[in-house]
């Protein structure tokens, strides 16, 4: 394999393994938010409740994501230099805000939230895990942004052989961002709903005695994975036509073209599932006494995953052999004097660390939900110090 094709399999590994972690981010947190919502509003112990649980497996993701994000940001300085030297002053202006504005805040606001149980007034408590939710979709807007740049290099002119910036608004009117970035958000929905959904048959099939938590927590799964299946499936449809205008060759390669019909196959029996069979049986809570179709729910929780990384392949192997498409080719792009040695040397580090992160968050994810409401540390009540009793014979 030739040095350019090894460091794009290289990006297309660790980019896929990080992308799992975005989207659960993504879907997880806007769920969790609610729940905060209805219990500071109404203080039922059981919204309480379902707001640690969820929070916790949101929590663990996240802590996981964090390095994954920091392997993908040492692959632009060690395998594709010449990006940065190209088209640096625009590519990274937006990965800076995404780091400096929302990266940070995120992680400031979600650690007043992780810190903030029994400590802040219930309705700053609640706004905390909105302003993580916030922050985290304002992440997404500014790396969907650079990528939509490399799509389609709107607001930039080459000026000595550099792109430089000449319209900071045509970034974020780019035609290759306006129905990719709720097309990213919906499918973050729809993955968060199946987790939630698949979390919940786990235990109505197991017949915990957590029944009314999980009956309820079903229910926001499925409804959750309704509105992120249609909105994900029509943003989708949705940018063929402002793609076509920009890139007209996006779709019509072997490799995206069978990553599209994936895609679009999951998608479709996905949204008739849920709309036609999960949503109907929801009424008077017949889904959570259909234990027969418990393991089927538990089966199906992958899907928005794969549906996800292989819509990410056709928005990236689509505009080959471009990276800044029309602009600089991918070739060109490669940092200059890589072996194939360095690259697999690099690869193999970068795909071993993705891989046991993935590994231990899928493991801790399942071990938490595994045990259940019960045993959350999330949120639980600080024990009361007491004084050690003085011996009588002491005094």
């Amino acid at each position: 394999m030739a040095v350019v094709d090894l460091a794009r399999t290289q990006f297309a590994v660790t980019g896929s393994l990080h992308f799992l972690f975005v989207v659960l981010t993504l879907g997880l947190a806007p769920l969790v938010a609610i729940m905060h919502t209805r219990y500071a509003l109404g203080g039922n112990p059981l919204h309480e409740r379902m707001t640690r649980f969820w929070g916790q497996i949101y929590v663990i993701n996240y802590a996981l994501g964090i390095v994954t994000g920091l392997v993908m940001e040492f692959q632009f300085g060690l395998s594709w230099s010449g990006l940065s030297r190209y088209a640096g002053d625009v590519f990274g202006a937006p990965l800076a805000m995404e780091t400096l504005l929302a990266f940070f805040l995120e992680s400031t606001f979600l650690g007043l939230w992780i810190f903030g149980w029994h400590r802040l007034p219930r309705g700053l408590h609640a706004a905390c895990i909105w302003l993580v939710t916030l922050t985290a979709y304002a992440s997404a807007l500014f790396i969907m942004v650079a990528n939509s740049f490399l799509q389609n290099p709107a607001g930039s002119a080459e000026e000595g052989g550099r792109l430089v910036l000449r319209d900071f608004g045509a970034l974020f009117t780019n035609p290759t961002l306006v129905f990719a970035l709720p097309h990213v958000l919906s499918a973050g929905l729809w993955a968060g709903g199946f987790v939630v959904m698949g979390a919940s048959a786990y235990h109505l099939f197991r017949r915990t005695p957590e029944r009314e938590f999980f009956t309820r927590s079903l229910r926001v799964g499925v409804l959750t994975a309704l509105v992120g299946s249609l909105f994900t499936v029509g943003f989708g449809y949705a940018q063929f036509g402002p793609v076509d205008s920009v890139q007209p060759d996006k779709f019509h390669g072997a490799v995206p073209g069978t990553a599209l019909e994936l895609m679009i196959l999951i998608g479709q029996l996905v949204q008739f599932a849920v709309m036609f069979v999960l949503a109907p049986l929801l009424i008077r809570d017949v889904l959570a006494r259909s234990r027969w179709l418990h393991p089927l729910l538990m089966v199906m929780t992958p899907l928005p995953f794969v549906a996800a990384i292989a819509g990410w392949l056709v928005r990236e192997v689509g505009r080959q052999p471009w990276m800044v498409y029309g602009k600089l080719s991918v070739a060109d792009a490669l940092t200059p004097g890589l072996t194939r040695g360095d690259i697999t040397a690099s690869f193999a580090g970068f795909a071993g660390v993705l891989g046991v992160l993935a590994l231990v968050d899928y493991v801790l994810i399942a071990r938490a939900v595994r045990r259940g409401p019960g045993r959350v540390a999330l949120g639980a009540a600080d024990l009361p110090v007491t004084a050690e009793p003085v011996p009588a014979h002491s005094l």
